[in-house]
Order: structure tokens, then C-alpha cells, then sequence
């Protein structure tokens, strides 16, 4: 009888000690993490996802394996993101394209910018630029303002990486900050619309402080404008528009991190100093300004609080400007 009772009293021991889970993050991660980057093998994102993934393995003890998931506009990879469990082991690094653009040119988006994801942390960010070829007779935004309103060069011609692009916004956004006509030539990424400027095919482009770096160096091109808040440190000599008198041109392309909605706190507590460790390290932030970044480190809050602000900005841009994505 004692016997029993004692085999009694462990048993509901033994279920009492069950039925108190152990906090998420003790046991994360136990597998290996999917990182997805919506973007193709070999560009910007693709490099920069992939020193997350090897930064946050060495963080967290644990694989980190990348996934291109490319397409529609990294509408393809941040479904599967958003359809995936919150449990940790899918993440995403994407860009502004994602939570704040797609929304505004795109009407059947499967997925909601802000419902669908848990930001982690902004990674990176770099300046978007206006360029032109480099036997235009222009080199500052009032060369470029007399240029666009001669009678000349009517509706001027600028190219960017594609119709809804970031690039595309900050072209329609100065035209509407100037009051002047341009006409949009998008291109199927930077890498064509850069070899059209040189070529002359265009006048114009509006392209990613990464993208245009080593074409500026070697005088293919010319320097306009930067459209983010403050100068690049990989091109201080280079005015912002703000600098010359159109302080709401104010945008950059950033580098994010998420997971799907949902995820215990513990876990993107731990992911967040992860990351924030991986934005630290001398190496990775070697490789990341190696393509043209600036390494910029925001906390989840301060990720959150970034798409609130961008996503009705870029709405009214797109409405403005009737920019569309079918």
C-alpha cells in the first residue's frame, strides 16, 4: 500500500513537472533555421542575407541554411514566410519592397505588411541616388531642374530596377516636390538601367548608393542627389536633395529581419540580440559595407515603428504618381 501510494505521489510528481513547459527559448534552436531572402542568388540582399545567416549561426550554435524564394516582387518568398509556423525556424531578410512598397502598388498582395510578420531588427540601410550620364551637362539638382524644364528635353527620361521600385518612388516624389514632368523608364534590375546610362540610351537613373559606387569611382557616371536623410559616408562630397532645398525627399532602402506573426516573445527576444551581435562583429560589418551599406543596427521596436511611418507615405506617393504594379 505504501508502495503504491509512494508510485502514486511520483507519477502526479512526474505530470506536474510536464505540465510546467520550459520557456521556448531554452530550448531554441534545436534544428537548423530556414533564412529566406525573396530576392535572386548574387545581388546586394543575397550577400547581406547571407552574412545574417552566417553571423546568427555562430550567435545561436545552430545551421543557418539560405533560401532564394525570388519573384513577383518578393512577393513569392514572403508568403511562404508568412504562411510558415512562428515558432523561429523560418526567417526573412527583405527590404522596404516588402512592407512598404509592394502594399502600395499592388492590390492582391497574400500577405499583410504589418499582420503577417514580426520584425526582428534593420540590418543595413544605403541611400538611393540620382545619376546621370556622364556627358550630361548637369551635377546638382538645380543643373538638373534647368535641364528637365528646357524646352528641349521635354517629360526627361530616368530609368530605375523596375515600375514600384524604391527607385521609382523617389523619381516620382521629386518630380512631384519640383513640379516637373519626367518620364519613368523601368528597367528588369539595376544592372541593365545602369548599362543604358552609360550607353547614353538615358539621360538619367535613379539607382542604389551600392549599385552606382563603383560606377561613380570610375567617372562612368555623374553624382546628383542622394535621397536619404543624411549624406553617405561613401559619398560625403555627394549633397542630399535635402541639402539643396527638398528636405521631403527623405528615403533609403534598409535591410530587415522577421519572422512570422506570431512568435514567442522569448524567441525574437533572443533572435534580437543575435542579430544585434552579428551588426557588431568587425567581420560582418566589413562585408556588409563592402557592399555599400551602412551598418545601421534598430531593435524590433524601432523596425515596427519604420513600416507605420513609410507605408501611408509610400501609399500617397503611389496614388500621386498612379504608380501601379498588375
Amino acid at each position: 500500500m505504501k508502495l503504491q501510494t509512494l508510485l502514486t505521489a511520483a507519477g502526479i510528481a512526474t505530470l506536474c513537472m510536464a505540465a510546467v513547459p520550459a520557456s521556448a527559448a531554452d530550448a531554441y534552436p534545436s534544428k537548423p533555421i530556414t533564412l529566406v531572402v525573396p530576392f535572386p542568388p548574387g545581388g546586394a540582399t543575397d550577400v547581406v542575407g547571407r552574412v545574417v545567416a552566417q553571423g546568427l549561426g555562430k550567435q545561436l550554435g545552430q545551421t543557418v541554411i539560405v533560401e532564394n524564394r525570388a519573384g513577383a516582387g518578393t512577393a513569392i518568398g514572403a508568403s511562404y514566410v508568412a504562411r510558415s509556423a512562428p515558432d523561429g525556424y523560418t526567417l526573412m531578410v527583405s527590404s522596404g519592397t516588402t512592407f512598404t512598397i509592394n502594399p502600395a502598388v499592388r492590390s492582391d498582395l497574400p500577405y499583410d505588411p504589418i499582420k503577417s510578420f514580426q520584425p526582428i531588427g534593420i540590418v543595413a540601410r544605403t541611400g538611393l541616388i540620382l545619376i546621370a550620364n556622364a556627358k550630361v551637362p548637369v551635377h546638382d539638382v538645380a543643373s538638373f531642374l534647368a535641364y528637365a524644364k528646357d524646352p528641349a528635353h521635354p517629360a526627361t527620361p530616368y530609368g530605375s530596377f523596375g515600375t514600384g521600385s524604391t527607385a521609382n518612388f523617389v523619381g516620382e516624389a521629386f518630380a512631384a516636390a519640383a513640379g516637373i514632368k519626367l518620364t519613368h523608364v523601368p528597367y528588369k534590375g539595376s544592372s541593365p538601367a545602369m548599362a543604358d546610362l552609360i550607353g547614353g540610351q538615358i539621360p538619367f537613373s535613379v539607382d542604389t548608393v551600392a549599385a552606382a559606387l563603383p560606377q561613380l569611382k570610375s567617372g562612368k557616371i555623374k553624382a546628383v542627389a542622394i535621397s536619404s536623410p543624411a549624406r553617405s559616408s561613401f559619398l560625403p562630397d555627394v549633397p542630399t536633395f535635402a541639402d539643396q532645398g527638398y528636405p521631403q525627399i527623405a528615403m533609403d532602402t534598409w535591410l530587415m529581419l522577421v519572422a512570422p506573426h506570431g512568435l514567442p516573445v522569448d524567441i525574437r527576444t533572443r533572435l534580437e540580440k543575435a542579430l544585434a551581435a552579428v551588426v557588431a562583429d568587425p567581420e560582418a560589418r566589413k562585408s556588409l559595407e563592402a557592399q555599400g551599406f551602412e551598418v545601421n543596427f534598430q531593435d524590433a521596436a524601432a523596425s515596427s515603428a519604420l513600416i507605420a511611418k513609410e507605408l501611408p507615405q509610400m501609399r500617397e506617393i503611389a496614388q500621386r504618381a498612379n504608380i501601379k504594379v498588375e
